[in-house]
């Protein structure tokens, strides 16, 4: 469709564009799957590298911080100056960043191999959550969730790339996947022409025609910002337990193989993307506030389970988890962009950045757990971290005003 045909549709910024939002799910789904090999390979560059769980964590902290740092100030950059073009542009560190990967046998390559991948999720994430955001009409659950379930996708995909591909044919077979990076590029540039021509304009329509909350006093809204910031400060620091350290827990305490465990993760990570897919339609119709407190507090008692069963049930607990945790991420980020409109772009970098910072600090402290404590003591510790999910009673009200 070229855009002059298209200009009709796009008109009416009640009308959702799937054609966009599948696009940069489908690019999500590659970036967050070239994302995932590194931990997903942790075990064989824990062996060739010798490394200890805290230099592992110190890995996931390079990766997670590189990317979370950047994120808001990529996302304000873009509401302030749009640039269409870091959508492809971005792909390119994760590109170098692969193919670094394939060839680090010491672990200062390892570690600037890691930055590299941060970066180029630096600049994908708050760029595409704000192109869902133009695409999404009056639906703004639904985008951020399909735009997540992408990520999520990729994410479960990863490993089971990394039990099928990596395992048999070594480190060096990462730079095949570097190839995905050139195919994310050629989306996001048709993306990037849709952004600039269209989406900046029913972006700014979408602002005057009141889809947004009624104007709240600054303190009430920092402070529904901290709330939802203290929120994924426990889902992604409970998120990176498992992400990082779910195969060393079962290889360790159930004694099964590295493909099993990875197998494990991606069970695990697929729950993820199906809780994702689940939790943004369930906020446009319920409310997101309600969505927000079962996701995060729901999981409690699943959390404090997990640490005392065998495997048999901890495949079907971590399920449970992935499923109920998930919901979380679209109705927060769509609940924060309510709360501070016309900041869609550093609002995304934020809680995006922030959720990658806070996994990265999680998993380098809880690296440091399993060191001094053992690899058990990690999930006895987090299973309580839902718990702060009784934060959320303290959100503001989540009315809209009339004409949204």
């Amino acid at each position: 469709m070229n855009a002059t045909k298209a200009a009709p549709l796009h008109s009416d910024t009640n009308t959702t564009i799937f054609g966009v939002i599948v696009a940069i799910s489908f690019c999500h789904l590659l970036n967050d799957m070239m994302q995932s090999l590194l931990p997903a390979i942790y075990p064989g560059l824990k062996a060739e590298l010798a490394l200890s769980f805290s230099q592992i964590g110190l890995v996931t902290l390079v990766y997670q911080m590189t990317a979370s740092i950047l994120q808001p100030l990529v996302g304000l950059y873009a509401d302030k100056r749009p640039t269409p073009n870091a959508l492809p542009g971005g792909t390119l560190f994760s590109l170098a960043g692969l193919v670094l990967l394939s060839i680090a046998h010491s672990y200062w390559l390892l570690l600037v191999a890691a930055a590299l991948l941060g970066m180029g999720s630096s600049i994908f994430h708050p760029k595409s959550s704000r192109v869902a955001r133009m695409a999404a009409g009056g639906r703004h659950g639904l985008a951020q969730s399909m735009f997540q379930v992408g990520g999520n996708a990729g994410s479960a995909l990863g490993p089971l790339a990394a039990a099928v591909v990596v395992v048999r044919w070594g480190q060096s077979s990462l730079a095949f996947f570097a190839m995905l990076a050139l195919l994310s590029c050629a989306i996001l540039w048709n993306v990037g022409q849709w952004y600039k021509h269209h989406g900046l304009a029913r972006l700014s329509r979408g602002h005057a025609s009141g889809h947004v909350m009624p104007t709240l006093p600054r303190g009430k809204v920092l402070g529904g910002i901290a709330i939802l910031l203290a929120l994924i400060f426990s889902k992604y620091v409970y998120l990176a337990s498992l992400t990082s350290y779910f195969t060393f827990y079962l290889i360790h305490r159930f004694a099964v193989s590295v493909e099993v465990a990875q197998l494990h993760l991606f069970a695990f990570l697929g729950a993820v993307a199906v809780g994702t897919i689940a939790g943004g339609p369930l906020g446009d119709r319920f409310g997101r506030k309600y969505v927000i407190w079962f996701s995060i507090l729901g999981a409690l008692p699943f959390t404090l389970l997990l640490p005392h069963v065998s495997l048999f049930w901890t495949g079907p607990l971590t399920v449970v988890i992935g499923l109920i945790l998930a919901s979380a991420f679209p109705a927060i980020v769509v609940f924060a962009q309510e709360l501070v409109p016309g900041k869609i772009g550093m609002i995304s970098g934020l809680f995006f950045g922030f959720s990658f910072g806070m996994g990265g600090v999680g998993a380098a402290v809880l690296g440091e757990v399993a060191d001094r404590t053992g690899i058990e003591m990690v999930y006895a510790i987090c299973a309580f971290l839902p718990a702060i999910g009784l934060l959320a009673i303290f959100l503001p009200n989540p009315a809209t005003r009339a004409g949204a």
